[in-house]
């Protein structure tokens, strides 16, 4: 077998395994499978993920039974308005016994965090993370101590509820690599989960559920890699570009993407060409992911806000008129 072969049969075999990912948390959540591939890019493209939905669409369980499934420790955040920095990333506890201070790892120190109402504590708070998020890593009295790789913030929020919330500062929100929407489930779906809560389903237990590992940590990395070396030609890194550039014209739009940005959209392009199969992105790969990568990134224009405007129609008016390379 030819080392080309190998590469291919390895890289089927880990896709299988990012599929048997989604049918383990299918076990526990129902309805939510664009969320679950979203969560599979940003996990394939080294990613962060905020999640954005009313109470009660299941987002909490969709990372815990996602975590599960990927075999990963997971540890979940309730952020509250007197949560504190050092309750995030870990501090200094003085040891009675030894006389010394000791460092205390807070619970940002897993594979898959869960940032539950990010949006509720302060911001100097909500900056405990950005560390942690950008550099993989955390610094206290001058030490820096790595986190675990893979390393995952998932993060909700609630779109609907404002009081006693605080509005995620612009450089936190640039860190999350996609903003999706999670969604009330349509009526097939929403039947099929009451009717296993009617069997007795009990989302505080997932193993009875039935949710079990389908990957390792290794064959997690193997897949990152495996999705960053999707090919793509100089057209569509230009199209990206003219996507990027077109957000900042926009006469509705105060401030377009930056190119981290781009890079973003990049990087979970070629996961979802990655995930489907294909050796280099296409347009429509970029098409597809520039909802879900952009959406919090850019700020309109009070009067766009009056009037209505969403950023996703913003983005889809940008697509519609940037030309599209053959």
């Amino acid at each position: 077998m030819s080392h080309e072969e190998t590469v291919g049969s390895d890289d089927a075999a880990l896709r299988e395994g990012m599929h048997r990912v989604r049918l383990e948390v299918g076990k526990a959540v129902v309805g939510q499978d664009g969320t679950v591939t979203g969560l599979l890019i940003a996990l394939l493209a080294g990613g962060h993920v905020l999640l954005e939905g009313v109470p009660g669409v299941a987002k909490t369980l969709l990372v815990r039974s996602f975590s599960r499934a990927l075999g990963l420790d997971t540890k979940r955040i309730q952020f509250t308005p007197d949560l504190m920095p050092g309750d995030v990333s870990g501090s200094l506890v003085y040891d009675a016994r030894t006389g010394e201070f000791e460092f205390r790892a807070g619970p940002v120190f897993t594979n898959v965090v869960l940032a539950d109402e990010i949006n509720r504590t302060p911001p100097k708070t909500q900056a405990a993370l950005l560390e942690a998020m950008e550099e993989r890593q955390v610094s206290t009295d001058g030490i820096t101590r790595a986190l675990p790789e893979p390393f995952l913030v998932a993060a909700t929020q609630n779109p609907v509820e404002h009081e006693g919330t605080y509005t995620l500062p612009e450089a936190q929100l640039d860190r999350f690599l996609l903003k999706l929407v999670v969604g009330v489930p349509d009526r097939d779906a929403e039947v099929a989960v009451l009717r296993r809560h009617a069997n007795g389903f009990d989302p505080r237990e997932l193993g009875e559920a039935g949710v079990q590992a389908a990957v390792t940590a290794a064959e997690i990395l193997a897949a990152r890699h495996a999705a960053a070396s999707v090919a793509v030609s100089d057209d569509v890194l230009a199209y990206v570009v003219d996507l990027a550039r077109a957000t900042r014209e926009s006469p509705s739009v105060e401030l377009g993407v930056s190119p981290r940005a781009s890079t973003g959209l990049l990087a979970t392009a070629k996961a979802w060409a990655w995930l489907g199969g294909y050796p280099a992105i296409t347009p429509d790969h970029v098409q597809t992911m520039i909802v879900p990568t952009w959406r919090h990134r850019i700020r309109l224009r009070p009067e766009a806000e009056i009037e209505g405007v969403s950023v996703d129609a913003i983005l889809s008016s940008v697509v519609q008129q940037t030309r599209v390379p053959i």
